[in-house]
């Protein structure tokens, strides 16, 4: 009996140590996959904004689609993991997703990614709501371009439009607005770390913020779905470089004036290019690019050719990308450029064959 006491108060007094594993409070979409024939290109959850871009076939569109779906650890969402959604003009599709620590929830908004005609006129812009950076908008209310705003936001800017490199301006070629690109200072904090400037740059793609720090080219996610061959880019644009040209390190390169950059790329697949490879990959299949980044005070036309790899025809049934990028300084994505150096560009458009 004296052992079999001992035994139970051994047992109450580990079990009054022994406390319950705190509950998870992460509340994140990981993973939303689809049939990879329902897709003209890769899913991209976009955690900053809480969107999930999907690139699907018409048929699948029309059709509607099954995800499976991956969340955070413990965490359950609404709709299900298996749930087929379909898709209407009028309806936004909301998944909810609450952690372990039922007090704890976040909402994302599916957004089905339409590029039309290609053609742009920059008259329609959304703003950050907490950093309040601006990004331009389709008709439908589509963000398919984006810039290093999100990652400029990350390195203490004011929360104030016009503190950022890229935003909307009123002098524009053509309408009410277009798009103007800013070479402005880093920040203290950017200091810290080697980064002294910022290029104004827009571009039409992703921007991952979670790389940005170790891996800032990365970070700039180039590409959506194109459909047929393109003939010809075409736009207006304006710039007027800043009045000193410095290198990554602070200092001035004398006798070096600083240029713009603008150019659309077509490559083949469904995943995104990136600020390492935009250039250089094997997939790259047609550029467009601006031979003179030169100063142009008034905005000045530019209609440029594709040229086309040597020797490369589309295959039936093969999937491309494009995307267009310009920047005010060429040399920004090395932090080299003028501050001050300002770009604006309007109505771009790609011309199909």
């Amino acid at each position: 009996m004296r052992v079999f006491l001992s035994v139970f108060i051994i047992i109450l007094f580990l079990g009054s140590c022994i406390k319950d594993a705190p509950k998870n409070p992460e509340a994140d979409i990981v993973s939303f996959d689809l049939d990879p024939k329902e897709l003209t290109g890769n899913t991209f959850i976009d955690q900053a904004n809480r969107k999930i871009l999907l690139f699907l076939t018409k048929e699948a569109f029309d059709k509607g689609v099954t995800p499976t779906i991956t969340v955070s650890n413990h965490a359950t969402v609404s709709p299900a993991s298996g749930a087929k959604i379909n898709f209407s003009a009028s309806g936004q599709i909301i998944y909810t997703v609450t952690a372990e620590r039922s007090e704890n929830k976040k909402t994302y908004t599916v957004q089905v990614i339409n590029v039309g005609d290609w053609s742009f006129e920059f008259e329609k812009w959304g703003q950050n709501s907490d950093d309040k950076w601006e990004y331009p908008l389709e008709d439908n209310n589509t963000a398919i371009w984006s810039s290093g705003n999100e990652g400029v936001a990350i390195s203490g800017v004011a929360k104030d439009p016009l503190a950022y490199p890229t935003r909307s301006t009123n002098d524009g070629y053509q309408g009410s607005r277009a798009a103007e690109m800013v070479t402005i200072k880093g920040t203290s904090l950017s200091a810290f770390v080697g980064i002294y400037l910022y290029a104004g740059s827009l571009f039409i793609g992703n921007f991952d913020p979670s790389s940005v720090l170790i891996q800032p080219l990365a970070a700039t996610q180039f590409g959506e779905p194109y459909v047929g061959l393109p003939d010809r880019f075409t736009g207006y644009y304006k710039y007027s470089p800043g009045a000193s040209f410095q290198d990554e390190n602070q200092n001035i390169v004398q006798g070096k004036t600083d240029e713009c950059s603008i150019y659309a790329v077509l490559f083949e697949g469904t995943e995104r290019l990136d600020g390492t490879n935009i250039l250089t990959s094997d997939r790259v299949v047609a550029r467009a690019v601006l031979s003179d980044g030169s100063r142009k005070s008034d905005f000045t036309k530019f209609e440029i050719p594709f040229v086309y790899k040597q020797g490369w025809t589309a295959q039936p049934g093969s999937k491309l990308m494009m995307t267009i990028v310009a920047s005010s300084s060429k040399e920004g994505d090395r932090y080299r450029g003028a501050l001050g150096s300002r770009l604006v560009v309007d109505n771009l458009a790609v011309i199909p064959k």
